[in-house]
């Protein structure tokens, strides 16, 4: 792809990544987390597949790649958003998760460097500094709500997830380069969806198939799990697992934005601060050096 797609992915990444939130927000009062998780995957695959076939990349992968797709898969999509949304279902501020969620650009470079031997040098340090900073001043307002569901159990479980997905960024950018991105994550979403069907035999499959459930579901599978997820692919392998790691930090920023305007929850000059903060610090740790 072009350098001007390489600057524009990382900027649709994050606008369609930061639904996530919302869409799980609109779809949670009708449908327990691993149930949802799982007709997601389910009604994901199918749709890759389908993409595969209409644009000629749907070429077999070698069984070791598939194999390692699966487990990127699992700790991704399964460990990772499995534990957010078991977390938040338990009483967990989503304020407190997004603020866990949040370290974990610093959990991919530290990983980043010790199993890819990729070079993390002040520059990221200092940009990691100011992010977390930011990451603070944005959600800071909101960790007085609900304190009550801030367990040893469920920010045990966000840090798990936490670390599960800082090595799913990493596990990609080591095992699965060269793979066919829509091959890839359809593999992916097979070893999610492997991962989480077990886990809703813990849940009463109790649905109510509302529109606003419809919407949600279909805007997560057609819009996160598709349009996102091939997104992410691309920016891990054409970059430093440690700069696409520093793009979660606008995550919270853009969720709390978007919940402003659709849920019409509070937005304070010291989040807007927090937000432009962060938005300095991922360009500085993106920013290239010039050449001498």
């Amino acid at each position: 792809m072009s350098i001007q797609t390489q600057k524009l992915a990382p900027i649709a990444f994050i606008s369609l990544w930061s639904t996530g939130f919302i869409g799980s927000k609109l779809g949670a009062p009708f449908i327990e987390p691993f149930v949802f998780l799982a007709l997601r995957y389910a009604f994901a695959v199918p749709l890759l597949i389908g993409l595969g076939v209409l644009l000629g990349s749907g070429r077999r992968l070698p069984v070791k790649t598939a194999i390692h797709c699966m487990v990127t898969g699992i700790l991704v999509h399964g460990i990772y958003l499995g534990g957010v949304f078991w977390a938040i279902r338990q009483g967990l501020p989503a304020g407190a998760a997004a603020l866990m969620v949040g370290v974990q650009p610093v959990v991919t470079a530290l990983a980043a460097g010790w199993l890819l031997k990729e070079q993390i040098t002040w520059r990221h340090w200092l940009g990691f500094a100011g992010g977390s900073a930011g990451l603070l001043l944005v959600l800071l307002p909101k960790l007085g709500e609900a304190a009550s569901g801030i367990t040893s159990v469920t920010v045990s479980v966000m840090l798990v997830s936490v670390i599960a997905i800082s090595l799913g960024t990493v596990y990609q950018k080591r095992f699965v380069q060269g793979a066919d991105h829509v091959t890839g994550t359809t593999w992916q979403y097979a070893g999610a969806l492997l991962f989480t069907v077990p886990l809703t035999f813990t849940e009463t499959w109790e649905i109510a198939w509302s529109p606003q459930l419809i919407f949600a579901m279909a805007w997560l599978v057609l819009v996160l799990s598709i349009g996102a997820i091939l997104l992410l692919m691309y920016m891990i392998r054409t970059g430093s697992a440690a700069e696409v790691g520093s793009l979660f930090y606008l995550v919270p920023a853009a969720t709390t934005l978007e919940s402003y305007f659709l849920f019409g929850e509070t937005l304070t000059l010291v989040q807007i601060a927090g937000m432009v903060l962060i938005m300095a610090a991922i360009l500085f740790i993106r920013r290239k050096p010039r050449p001498a």
